[in-house]
């Protein structure tokens, strides 16, 4: 069976194709993906919960931001390549990704204290509000995912990765693309255009999740379906967070 593409690099229509038994029983299913996917967010959670909790006890939390960044990458590059070690390496992404988010979100927290109290709060709200919506609009197939808008978020999301790569580069020279962080009326607008890409992805990830348990992929692809959405949504939150940090820094 042909399976759709995600813009999701980590839930491409090759990594399900790979793994499609040729006699199983234990295929995977649309709620295994999604009950392995609550699993991995409540890790996210936890470890999330103890990086916020040391920066308020006076704990310098850089090497815990810096330090899941770089280890969910790499593991993230791992499941990727080896994708039946999902099952063992998607709760260590999880993990490393919580501390990532977690000091981060304790840093902007800190830093809008006084203009925006409760930015933490508004960004995890809107993120499981995105989250939730666009499930909605997957299941009642108001929003679907045909080869058009697969091909235009593909190339979003690609021309979006390629950009902020090359503003990284930048940086080393000294050289800011101010409306990345600043918020100018175009900074903004750039932030909503990213947030919507993030957010239509998340379609883009439930139909290849559905296409991969109409397709009898192995039981293990639960839980690299699991650690595909994660991605997003994690992706999601934080520009939902750089635009809120935008939008209340005008004040």
């Amino acid at each position: 069976m042909e399976l759709m593409k995600s813009g999701n690099p980590t839930l491409s229509e090759k990594m399900f194709d790979q793994a499609i038994p040729v006699d199983s029983d234990q295929v995977m299913t649309v709620r295994g993906a999604l009950n392995k996917f609550g699993f991995l967010f409540l890790m996210v959670m936890a470890t999330a919960f103890f990086s916020w909790y040391n920066f308020n006890k006076g704990v310098d939390v850089t090497s815990y931001m810096w330090g899941g960044a770089i280890g969910g990458f790499i593991v993230a590059l791992v499941i990727v390549f080896k994708k039946t070690w999902a099952p063992f390496l998607a709760p260590a992404y999880a993990l490393l990704e919580g501390l990532f988010v977690g000091a981060i979100s304790a840093y902007y927290n800190h830093a809008f204290a006084e203009t925006a109290p409760n930015i933490i709060m508004q960004a995890v709200g809107l993120t499981f509000g995105v989250a939730i919506a666009m499930y909605v609009l997957f299941n009642m197939q108001i929003i679907r995912a045909t080869e058009t808008f697969r091909s235009v978020i593909i190339t979003a999301t690609a021309g979006i990765a390629i950009f902020y790569l090359i503003s990284i580069v930048l940086r080393f020279f000294n050289i800011e693309m101010a409306f990345i962080h600043q918020g100018t009326t175009f900074g903004i607008i750039f932030s909503l255009v990213v947030v919507a890409v993030a957010a239509l992805n998340l379609i883009l990830d439930y139909d290849m999740i559905e296409k991969g348990a109409a397709a009898r992929a192995p039981k293990y692809m639960e839980w690299y379906g699991a650690f595909g959405l994660l991605v997003t949504i994690v992706w999601l939150y934080l520009e939902i967070l750089r635009l809120l940090a935008k939008m209340n820094s005008r004040k």
